[in-house]
């Protein structure tokens, strides 16, 4: 079964971590990923960019409208996505755990409703 790993958690102003923590995320992050590269479960994973490159778009009835920004101010925004496909909730879990931005934030496991494959939405 596919489920998102969701990070969620709060994000630091420009330069607020220093360039060693920043190194020592990613070795964590690379670590992370490649365990579930080896495991076989790793379907994607993307590291968002900062909400201050965020646009959001929404459809109303006189047509889309484009803002800069995220829709919502949150004291914690998303920051990355791991997409796995594993047995069951209970492995989605344990991987979650794992992940390391689960130390500074939350990760949201979310199970994939549908996924468009091969062309076409899966059921």
């Amino acid at each position: 079964m596919r489920y998102a790993l969701l990070m969620h958690y709060g994000e630091p102003a420009d330069g607020e971590l220093g360039e060693e923590v920043i190194a020592e995320a990613r070795r964590q992050f690379d670590v992370y990923a490649k365990a579930l590269e080896q495991a076989g479960v790793l379907l994607s994973a993307d590291v968002l960019q900062p909400t201050f490159a965020t646009t959001t778009v929404t459809r109303r009835e006189d047509g889309p409208r484009v803002q800069d920004g995220p829709f919502a101010e949150t004291k914690e925004v998303l920051a990355g996505i791991f997409l796995i496909d594993v047995a069951d909730l209970d492995a989605a879990i344990g991987w979650a755990g794992k992940c390391p931005g689960a130390k500074w934030g939350s990760v949201e496991v979310r199970p994939v409703a549908t996924a468009f494959l091969d062309g076409r939405w899966s059921s």
